[in-house]
C-alpha cells in the first residue's frame, strides 16, 4: 500500500506524537509499504524551528526508508493567540502544496492535534479519492478548554465546528483508550467508525535494565539513590509544582532523590519553585538524546505521571506505556476517574493518589521507599503488562489490518467488474 502520514509533529522532535508517528511509519515500511509523510518544520518542545531547519520554506528527506516532506510553519517561542491561530494556519496552507503534488496514496492517516489539519486532508482525500484515518491522540477542543488553555469564545465555536467536520468526513477514527470511545459516541459518532488502537511501545528498545553501574545514575551522582523519576512536558495539565512540593517534604531523607527531564522554560519555572520552596532534592535536566532514553528510564526507582485535578478524564499521556516497558513501578497523581488512573490501575504496576495533593504524593513516595519488595513486584507487572498489551507489533498489526480494510473497500467498490449493488 501507499500510505500517507498527516502529522505536524514527526522525528526529530523527542516527546509527544513525534516518536509514535515516526515508529509507526517505519514500522510499515518495513512491511513492504510505501509511505510518505507530510509534517513541518521540526520545533517542538521548544517552540523555535530547529536550526538545520531554519530559513526554508519546503525540505524533502529520506530516512529509513520514509519518504518525508516537511514545510514551513510560522511559530513563535512565547505566542500569543495570533501567533497560535497563525500556527495552525500556516501549516493548513504550506502542507497542502507537497500533499498533493506527492503520488495519490491508499490511504492517508491524519493524527490530531493539530485539529484544523482535518481540512487538507480531508480535502486531499476527496480530490485523490483515498479514505482518511482521523487518529486522535486528544480530542480537541474540550480537552483545551477544560484546562483552561482555550478561552477565546469565538475560537471554541471554530474549533468546535472543526471537530465535528474532522469526524463526519473520516472514513474510520483511530482511538487510543476507551474514555475516547465513550467520548465520541456521547457526540453521536456511529460506533461502526471507531476503532480503539491503544498507543504503543518498542518493547525490545525500552526494556528493564538493572540500575547497577548504571551511566544516567552515575553521571548525574545518583548511585545509592532512591530516584522518582518524572519526564515530560511540563505544562499547565501536568502541575508539577506538587512534584516540587512532595519533594520539599521529603528533603531530610537524603537516600530519596527526585529527578525532572523536560524543556528549558519548564525548567526555568520549576527551579523557581525548588528555591521557593527549599527543595534542593530536585535535579532538573534537559531532554535527553533518544538513544539514552532506555538508560534513564532504568535508572529510575519510581516513574512518575502527574496530572492536575480538571484534566478531562479521557487524557491517556503516552509516558505510561514507555514507563511500563521499563519495568518500573509507576506513581500516579492523576483524577482516579480518568484513563491515565485506569490504564495504571490495569496494569497492577502503579499506585494512584489524588492530583495536586503534595502530602499525598509524599506519603506514596516515602512508602514505596520504605517497600523495595512491593517496588520490585509493582515494576515486574509493569513489563508483563506492557509486552502483553501495548507491544509495538500488536498496534502494528491493527493500523495494517485497518488501512488494508480500506484500500480492499477502494479496490472493491472501484473495479470495473463489479456494481454499487452487488457491493
Amino acid at each position: 500500500m501507499r500510505i500517507l502520514i498527516y502529522s505536524y509533529n514527526y522525528h526529530p522532535e523527542p516527546i509527544g506524537i513525534a516518536p509514535l508517528m515516526t515508529e509507526l511509519a517505519q514500522g510499515l515500511v518495513k512491511r513492504g509499504h510505501e509511505v510518505r509523510v507530510v509534517t513541518a518544520m521540526p520545533n517542538y518542545p521548544e517552540r523555535q524551528i530547529y536550526p538545520e531547519y531554519r530559513g526554508k520554506l519546503y525540505l524533502t528527506e529520506h530516512k529509513n526508508g520514509v519518504h518525508i516532506q516537511r514545510s514551513f510553519v510560522w511559530i513563535r517561542p512565547q505566542p500569543n493567540l495570533l501567533d497560535r491561530v497563525l500556527l495552525d494556519a500556516s501549516f493548513v496552507v504550506t502542507s497542502f502544496i507537497p500533499a498533493f503534488m506527492g503520488k495519490r496514496p491508499d490511504v492517508i492517516i491524519l493524527t490530531s492535534p493539530s485539529l484544523p489539519v482535518c481540512i487538507p486532508a480531508t480535502l486531499l482525500g476527496w480530490l485523490r479519492n483515498c479514505p482518511v484515518v482521523l487518529n486522535l491522540q486528544d480530542i480537541l477542543p474540550e480537552a483545551a478548554v477544560h484546562v483552561g488553555l482555550l478561552k477565546n469564545k469565538l475560537l471554541i465555536k471554530i474549533f468546535t465546528a472543526l471537530e465535528k467536520f474532522a469526524y463526519a468526513k473520516a472514513t474510520k477514527i483511530s482511538v487510543i483508550a476507551d474514555g475516547f470511545v465513550e467520548n465520541l459516541l456521547s457526540k453521536n459518532v456511529p460506533a461502526s467508525k471507531i476503532v480503539q488502537i491503544p498507543n504503543w511501545v518498542d518493547v525490545n528498545f525500552i526494556s528493564p535494565l538493572p540500575k547497577e553501574a548504571n551511566p544516567f545514575r552515575t553521571t548525574h551522582k545518583l548511585n545509592g539513590k532512591f530516584v522518582i523519576l518524572y519526564s515530560g512536558n511540563i505544562a499547565l495539565t501536568q502541575g508539577l509544582e506538587t512534584v516540587i512540593k512532595a519533594a520539599a517534604k521529603l528533603r531530610d531523607i537524603t537516600e530519596i532523590a527526585f529527578v525532572i527531564v523536560g524543556e528549558a522554560k519548564g525548567l526555568q519555572r520549576l527551579q523557581q519553585h525548588c528555591l521557593d520552596w527549599g527543595a534542593d532534592n530536585v535535579l532538573l535536566l534537559p531532554f535527553q538524546p533518544r538513544q539514552e532514553l532506555p538508560q534513564m528510564l532504568a535508572a529510575a526507582d519510581v516513574g512518575l505521571v502527574v496530572q492536575k485535578k480538571n484534566v478531562i478524564s479521557f487524557n491517556m499521556p503516552s509516558k505510561i506505556q514507555v514507563l511500563l516497558a521499563s519495568g518500573r513501578a509507576i506513581l500516579g497523581s492523576v483524577p482516579d476517574n480518568g484513563t491515565a488512573a485506569r490504564a495504571i490501575t490495569k496494569s497492577e504496576g502503579g499506585v494512584i493518589v489524588p492530583p495536586e495533593d503534595s502530602q499525598a504524593l509524599a506519603t506514596a513516595i516515602l512508602d514505596l521507599y520504605q517497600k523495595p519488595d512491593k517496588v520490585k513486584t509493582l515494576g515486574e507487572n509493569s513489563r508483563k503488562y506492557a509486552v502483553e498489551q501495548y507491544a509495538f507489533e500488536q498496534a502494528l498489526n491493527q493500523y495494517e489490518a485497518l488501512c488494508d480494510s480500506l484500500t480492499a473497500d477502494d479496490k472493491v467498490i472501484n473495479h470495473p467488474s463489479v456494481t454499487k449493488q452487488e457491493v
